[in-house]
């Protein structure tokens, strides 16, 4: 039967250890193996795998905290490419992992786009790398095409990586905008690599945050990576969490960004709608209109009429004619164009 030790010879076993002593013969008889079992056991439960190869540099608060972000990016970037190529594109976030710089380069195919970015105000470069696939099918949609993928990886063209450059370009604003809530970001975009060994903006051996996005332009789908050295984004780490991020969108609303909202608001189409008035008729009444009847309201003409914009009333007023055209002239402001109005109003044009 196994002895069980009590816990006054446990640490008269573990001072002896330490100490180099003899083990205690009332113990361990005379420092055999067997005592020491007892305290390895306990110390066992405690061990944890470690690669030094692959130290852990980012906490999961902080991974999910740029998965929000990038998220972000990817609804921009959706809206911004689907207007610039004027078909149907889709970027969503598939995952968010950290790795060695030499195991993204190894990941990608050769040729691929490479863009080196510079992350101003931090030191340091990324990497934004489109899949040849995506690659392809964006050039030939802006070149008139269908939005078609070439069956063969090649190279690319001068002319082709002009096009792409101003791609990327676009596509980079969208990340300024997405990081706003942690640094005012200002990437720019330095060279474009075709071959990853060429893209040696860190030691092979350095930890990234390598953000994958799954990206779909038309019928062709690929993958699009953003890839962020550790040492870059080092000044900032401690920013990256998720109290930091909702504490930061919380004090984002301001009148600034209402102005800002406002402006982009500005050039987009609403339904504007005067409600002279409304009545029950029943489905037999309907079916016998022709034309020349009359329906009676149940407003009268001294009243004034409600204005819709989107999903409610927002002004009063008294309908008429202006020039050859029937009109209303406002004489009640139901509702302030706050931001929550701007955003009932766009939903509204949307439907």
């Amino acid at each position: 039967m196994t002895e069980i030790l009590s816990q006054d010879e446990i640490d008269a076993l573990l001072t002896a250890v330490s100490s180099g002593e003899p083990l205690p013969t009332e113990i361990g008889g005379g420092g055999g193996p067997a005592p020491s079992a007892a305290p390895a056991k306990r110390d066992k439960k405690r061990l944890k795998v470690y690669d030094f190869r692959r130290p852990d540099k980012f906490s999961k608060d902080q991974i999910r905290t740029l998965q929000m972000m990038h998220e972000t990016f990817a609804r921009l970037t959706t809206t911004s490419l689907s207007a610039q190529l004027r078909t149907l594109v889709h970027v969503h976030v598939v995952s968010v992992d950290q790795l060695t710089y030499e195991e993204f380069t190894r990941s990608i195919p050769s040729p691929t786009t490479m863009g080196i970015v510079n992350m101003d105000p931090l030191k340091g470069n990324a990497v934004m790398e489109l899949d040849p696939s995506i690659t392809f099918a964006i050039i030939d949609r802006l070149f008139g095409g269908k939005g078609e993928s070439l069956k063969t990886n090649r190279e690319l063209t001068d002319i082709e990586l002009s096009v792409i450059e101003g791609i990327l370009v676009r596509v980079l604003g969208n990340l300024r905008e997405s990081w706003a809530n942690v640094i005012d970001l200002r990437p720019r975009l330095g060279n474009i690599e075709t071959n990853p060994q060429f893209a040696q903006v860190v030691p092979p051996n350095s930890m990234v945050v390598l953000t994958t996005f799954d990206t779909k332009v038309g019928d062709v789908e690929g993958m699009m990576n953003f890839c962020i050295p550790y040492i870059t984004i080092e000044p900032i780490i401690s920013k990256l969490s998720a109290q930091y991020w909702y504490s930061s969108i919380r004090k984002g609303v301001s009148t600034e960004n209402l102005s800002l909202l406002k402006e982009q608001l500005g050039e987009v189409e609403v339904e504007v709608i005067a409600k002279l008035g409304e009545t029950e008729l029943k489905f037999a009444e309907i079916a016998a209109i022709r034309e020349g009847d009359i329906i009676r309201l149940d407003e009268t003409i001294k009243n004034d009429a409600e204005i819709i914009i989107g999903s409610g009333p927002k002004f009063r007023g008294k309908p008429g004619v202006s020039g050859n055209r029937r009109a209303v002239q406002i004489r009640e402001v139901l509702t302030t164009i706050t931001e929550d109005v701007l955003q009932d109003i766009l939903l509204g044009a949307e439907d």
